[in-house]
């Protein structure tokens, strides 16, 4: 269950890059690339959180 967890938490912040990128690369509003860069780093620590998760309970 926490794999895929895990996989569902880089992908979030895989799609919300990407979203970033397109936003900036199309000279959308920046503010919306603050927000989804914002977004990014909330979803990157969540991701960070649950792969350190997933690495303690496999090893204990």
């Amino acid at each position: 269950m926490l794999d895929y967890l895990v996989m569902l938490a880089v992908a979030a912040v895989f799609l919300v890059l990407l979203a970033g990128l397109w936003n900036m690369m199309r000279g959308g509003s920046s503010s919306t690339s603050q927000k989804l860069m914002r977004w990014r780093v909330i979803l990157q620590f969540l991701a960070v959180i649950m792969i350190m998760a997933a690495i303690w309970y496999k090893t204990s």
